[in-house]
């Protein structure tokens, strides 16, 4: 079962590049959405997260191009629900965006159906920002330096084998939980308040492995923290390629899990159809800048091809089956 994707190719989005470039000077000819009035972008996570720094740098280049403010507003809390919650609720007029990461678009939805928001019928997909890889990590005091020693390890121990995320429900447990069960060994989820508390445990050896993103995983094995094990993506991440990727750690039980982290903007269900077009032209021009491109490599992130709403809407019910299975067979 292949999972998320690392390119939009890899979900039959890889031909619609030509077709995007050619319907742009069409798109331009279209009134600016909102031209000379303020815009609201939501955020379902704090400041200093990558998706507000990512909205933060857009929304200057955003600003230019609509002739009115750009004012980004964290609404953290419940799982992103707060935030989902107020844009599916918000007029349809582009007044006010959503941009997020995945967890909750695809992946609070797919292990609790009880929100107040429907991802499939209560948002208009505008664009994909950014993408970046996960990995694998476990602390120093495991004694592993690849995942067969990590298989070799757990599979010899009478008990499970502890593991942190940043809580249940997360792409870290549903991750941990889908690869222990694919590589035959027993684990015990540990869910943390957020990724501070669980690295301190990690550092200390309280718990053995985690899954998170690659910056800021990364950042505690170049330190020599933490033990770099495997990314999950496709192929090896470019910005960690002497890092084996999990399919080509050799196990086959794991080869065809294809994980990354992603994030995207969405406007209320029912905006039309040129303002929809519009913004994703503009927001897709700002991600392509060259010195956003500099930062997003900075970041461990890397950007979209041209795509277009449609396409969007499409990966993100793919990617919402994908996690369905994943937290089923997670037992979530």
């Amino acid at each position: 079962m292949t999972m998320t994707r690392r390119s939009l190719a890899a979900l039959g989005l890889g031909g619609i590049a030509a077709a995007a470039t050619a319907t742009a000077a069409a798109r331009r000819t279209l009134a600016q959405p909102r031209s000379g009035q303020a815009t609201r972008l939501i955020l379902p996570f704090p400041p200093g997260n990558q998706i507000d720094i990512v909205s933060r740098r857009i929304a200057e280049p955003l600003r230019q191009r609509w002739g009115g403010p750009v004012v980004v507003e964290n609404r953290p809390g419940a799982s992103g629900a707060i935030a989902l919650g107020q844009v599916a609720r918000a007029p349809a007029d582009g007044s006010v965006l959503l941009a997020s990461s995945l967890s909750p678009l695809v992946i609070t939805p797919a292990v609790n159906r009880n929100l107040p928001y429907n991802v499939e019928t209560d948002f208009a997909p505008i664009a994909l920002l950014a993408y970046n890889d996960v990995m694998l990590v476990a602390s120093p005091s495991l004694g592993v330096s690849s995942f067969a020693d990590v298989v070799r390890l757990a599979q010899s121990r009478p008990n499970p084998s502890p593991y942190g995320s940043i809580g249940i429900g997360t792409l870290g447990h549903l991750a941990m939980e889908l690869i222990a069960a694919r590589a035959g060994f027993k684990v015990q989820h540990i869910p943390y308040n957020g990724s501070a508390a669980a690295y301190n445990d990690l550092f200390r050896g309280d718990v053995g492995l985690m899954v998170d993103g690659m910056a800021q995983a990364m950042a505690q094995v170049r330190e020599g923290r933490l033990k770099a094990i495997c990314t999950l993506g496709r192929e090896r991440s470019p910005f960690a390629s002497d890092i084996p990727n999990l399919a080509g750690t050799g196990h086959q039980g794991v080869r065809d899990i294809h994980i990354v982290g992603w994030s995207g903007m969405l406007a209320p269900a029912n905006t039309p159809a040129p303002m929809i077009a519009r913004i994703s032209e503009d927001v897709q021009e700002a991600m392509a800048d060259g010195g956003m491109q500099e930062y997003l490599r900075a970041q461990s992130l890397s950007s979209y091809p041209r795509h277009t709403p449609d396409s969007m809407t499409g990966f993100m019910r793919t990617e919402l089956a994908n996690w369905r299975e994943i937290a089923r067979l997670a037992g979530v």
